[in-house]
């Protein structure tokens, strides 16, 4: 059975945010990940993480104004050097909370920025930022995201990711594969990520649609769970899904695929 670590930005908002450390241990998790750590000093993180048993998984880059809609700015060829010293202030944050690995989010260039600059803007802070975070010994990751829920976004296929990858060709950058959007924008889950298997270190799931728990949707998630063991996956899976109520009353599907796994 894949190792399946808690989004607390999505899940467990029945609680603050520091409080969620515990209510993800305490349902079971070993592992955590979430948005941005940015607004919190890493020692309390720190401290949550420890108090509570827990590997920090995955955090973001900064993304610009999030609250303002701006969701990522590593494409926007007037943002270039507001990403440069976010790279520093990642690797301060990973390094500090033991975080492995950190995703980028190309962002929204707009209708005013051609797609062949947004590429090569993308492109080049990317080849600024791999070996900044390798000499951390961090992972730096990218991410497609659907256009239907954030429409305009930079990158939105695997396709599209593959290409950035082989643009960047430095080592250390990866495919975060998120099987939600990845659902809606191309399905194929499974011989993708068997395809691209060296290239992704991270995946997050949801059920589509209405971004809930697994078995809410039409993603054979059963499935999928017993792909990634046969192809050899060794990545945590992020569970980064709106809970349709209450986020341990809608844990029954992991319970499920914890005791099909022990069955097997």
């Amino acid at each position: 059975m894949p190792r399946f670590n808690a989004n607390i930005t999505m899940l467990f908002q029945e609680v603050e945010f520091l409080d969620r450390f515990k209510a993800a241990a305490q349902a079971g998790f070993k592992g955590v990940e979430y948005l941005f750590p940015y607004d919190y000093a890493a020692a309390d993180l720190v401290d949550a993480l420890k108090s509570n048993g827990l590997i920090q998984v995955l955090h973001n880059l900064p993304a610009g104004d999030w609250a303002a809609g701006e969701r990522g700015i590593a494409s926007l060829p007037d943002r270039v050097s507001e990403f440069q010293d976010s790279v520093g202030r990642a690797i301060d944050y990973a390094t500090a909370l033991g975080c492995p690995q950190v995703n980028c989010l190309a962002g929204i260039p707009g209708p005013d920025v051609a797609p062949e600059k947004a590429h090569e803007t993308f492109v080049e802070n990317l080849m600024f930022a791999a070996p900044r975070f390798d000499d951390a010994g961090v992972k730096l990751l990218v991410e497609a995201i659907n256009t239907r829920d954030i429409p305009g976004f930079f990158l939105s296929t695997s396709a599209q990711a593959e290409k950035v990858l082989a643009d960047v060709d430095h080592d250390n950058l990866y495919f975060q594969y998120d099987a939600y959007h990845m659902q809606i924008m191309e399905g194929d889950l499974c011989r993708t990520v068997e395809r691209l298997l060296d290239r992704i270190p991270h995946i997050q799931i949801a059920d589509n649609p209405g971004r809930h728990e697994p078995g809410t949707g039409e993603i054979n998630y059963p499935h999928f769970f017993r792909h990634l063991d046969a192809i050899g996956y060794q990545g945590w899976v992020g569970c980064e899904y709106v809970p349709a109520t209450k986020t341990v009353e809608g844990l029954g599907w992991l319970r499920a695929a914890e005791a099909a796994s022990k069955a097997a």
